[in-house]
């Protein structure tokens, strides 16, 4: 029995801060961040824009494809999570007023949950093939002013609508995985934003490629030339190329310049405008792929490496299906980047500095123009709308 991605859509912000303003602002030369990590733009939620209202921009196209009370489960995977009780997915199950024959939990391991959800309601469906399994990621990527990170922010949400006889990829049994004990990113519980040491981090995220890629070399028994596409995690387009790099290295496998791009590049074109949307990112990624790669990929092999800083990190594949480009929604995708409103970096600091979730109560000012935004906070209980 096949069981994958039937569906996928995704979702970002309604602006961006473009590179070029931030560098300007800082007097740093843009060709740190254009070259240097391989960024343009990172997408910016204004207040009233949480993972909540970013995960039903995103599952809203995919409901309207199928009878939405025929979804048995949400599994929804954030480090942006709204309630360290609550799980975000009630509040979307309740946002998109989906059957109360449903499950819902919340997944959190940096940026693997994503990884973890999908591999999860693989699992489900396999067990009972009548489950019909929404993975939601999603998560908003922010550091403190004036440090490393601020240039790495972003936004977004992947939905995946995870069935038998998927239409889009069935993923694979079999994968390899790392777990390591390691504080390269965190962000204690009193903190909005995260801490990270970048240069160990991308040490730790290379070695536990390596280490993913030999345990999935054994369990799978497939090897770099069984795949013919590749997505990563991507903190940073950069981060990307230097893995590609590193299992091709590992693999011993030596690649053209053209063959590199062609396994690697697409995947990296919405990552590099949209920015880090940390859960989100890898499967944003394979929308990339899939939108970007002008050629058929009908019985192609992709292969997905998740790696979430703390450290849990997962490889494994899926065979794309013929007849996949029927079903993709890649016109959504391009129109809410084109039509997102560049911000001033004055403006991104008012947004930056207005957003506060952990009042007793705040109405928030319209600027989400999407249909769904988080109103406000009323007795610390967070309400939203629908238009």
């Amino acid at each position: 029995m096949n069981v994958g991605i039937d569906l996928i859509h995704f979702s970002t912000s309604d602006y961006y801060l473009g590179l070029d303003a931030f560098a300007e602002e800082k007097n740093i030369d843009v060709d740190k961040f254009y070259i240097g990590i391989g960024q343009e733009k990172m997408s910016i939620a204004p207040p009233d824009e949480d993972v909540v209202s970013l995960a039903a921009k995103a599952a809203a196209p995919i409901l309207e494809q199928i009878d939405k009370n025929s979804i048995t489960a949400i599994l929804f995977a954030t480090e942006s999570g709204v309630d360290q009780s609550k799980s975000a997915g009630v509040f979307l199950h309740g946002l998109l007023n989906l059957s109360s024959r449903c499950r819902v939990i919340e997944f959190k391991h940096a940026c693997y949950s994503g990884a973890a959800a999908l591999q999860m309601a693989t699992t489900m469906v396999r067990a009972n093939p009548k489950e019909k399994v929404l993975v939601i990621a999603a998560d908003i990527a922010k550091y403190d002013v004036d440090t490393s990170g601020e240039a790495t922010q972003g936004c977004g949400a992947v939905a995946m609508l995870v069935t038998e006889s998927p239409r889009i990829i069935a993923i694979e049994p079999g994968s390899g995985y790392h777990t390591e004990d390691v504080m390269d990113f965190w962000r204690p519980n009193q903190r909005k934003t995260a801490l990270v040491d970048g240069k160990y981090s991308t040490k730790v995220y290379l070695h536990s490629l390596k280490q993913a890629w030999q345990h999935f070399t054994e369990e799978t028994g497939r090897t770099f030339d069984d795949i013919q596409h590749f997505c990563y995690h991507i903190p940073f387009t950069k981060m990307a190329e230097k893995a590609h790099q590193t299992l091709a290295k590992v693999a011993k496998v030596k690649l053209s310049p053209q063959e590199f791009k062609a396994q690697t590049l697409p995947s990296q074109v919405y990552n590099r405008i949209v920015g880090n949307s940390y859960s989100a990112s890898l499967f944003v990624g394979f929308c990339s792929l899939l939108d970007n790669l002008n050629e058929n990929m009908a019985n192609r092999r992709v292969s997905f490496f998740s790696y979430g800083s703390g450290c849990v990190a997962e490889f494994f594949t899926g065979l794309m299906q013929p007849g996949y480009e029927k079903v993709l929604m890649s016109a959504s995708h391009r129109k809410q980047i084109e039509q997102r409103q560049p911000l001033t970096y004055a403006e991104y600091l008012a947004f930056y500095h207005e957003v506060d979730d952990e009042v007793e109560n705040i109405e928030f000012e319209r600027h989400n123009k999407g249909p769904y935004r988080l109103a406000g906070i009323k007795d610390h209980k967070r309400y939203y709308q629908t238009l």
